[in-house]
């Protein structure tokens, strides 16, 4: 489980194509600070394992059905990637909960700068729609937003300077993908409901 308030933005430093699936290794500072072998680190929002670790990196495995749910099966050597250590019992939660369990990707539709802070606006995917609310939470690459306006087939959500700072935002343009994750309070809602 996780709040969706990246740590900070890591470095993806080796690919390797494996039996099942593939292996990464990426850079950071902030979540190795007390990381431990089987730790759970939320990267762009998916929820992964620590396998091997030192002081500058980390390693962990994407089986085949994380390869087939998000685009972390595209990423390449110097991409960037949101980082965020698993929630612990006894701290605050500043975002919402975020389960790690990427629903779909999307795409950015647009990137608008708006005074100081940022507007972007992201395609709603097919058969998520009911989920993505006027004010709702939503994750994208693994970042707790508030949805500040939903059209017909998209949505955007407003990012301050420090958002976009700390994480892989700065870099996002029209048409790159996102990894998505609705409130899972709205699925347990949906699924009550229809019984």
């Amino acid at each position: 489980m996780f709040t969706g308030i990246v740590a900070e933005a890591g470095e993806v430093r080796r690919v390797e194509d494996a039996d099942g699936g593939r292996r990464l290794t990426i850079s950071a500072e902030e979540v190795l600070t007390d990381v431990e072998h089987g730790a759970s680190i939320s990267v762009n929002g998916a929820c992964l394992t620590v396998e091997k670790f030192d002081d500058e990196t980390f390693e962990v495995f994407l089986a085949e059905e994380t390869v087939a749910k998000t685009y972390l099966g595209d990423v390449t050597v110097g991409d960037t990637v949101n980082l965020e250590r698993a929630l612990r019992a006894d701290t605050r939660l500043d975002g919402h909960f975020v389960q790690g369990h990427v629903d779909t990707t999307t795409e950015v539709v647009d990137v608008r700068q708006v005074r100081e802070d940022w507007e972007y606006e992201f395609a709603i995917p097919e058969e998520f729609g009911q989920y993505i609310v006027n004010k709702g939470s939503v994750a994208l690459d693994g970042i707790s937003l508030t949805v500040a306006e939903k059209g017909e087939d998209t949505f955007t959500v407003a990012i301050i300077p420090t958002t976009r700072d700390v994480t892989n935002l700065s870099g996002k343009e029209p048409g790159d993908p996102v990894h998505l994750e609705v409130d899972v309070l709205a699925k347990y809602a949906e699924q009550l409901l229809a019984k």
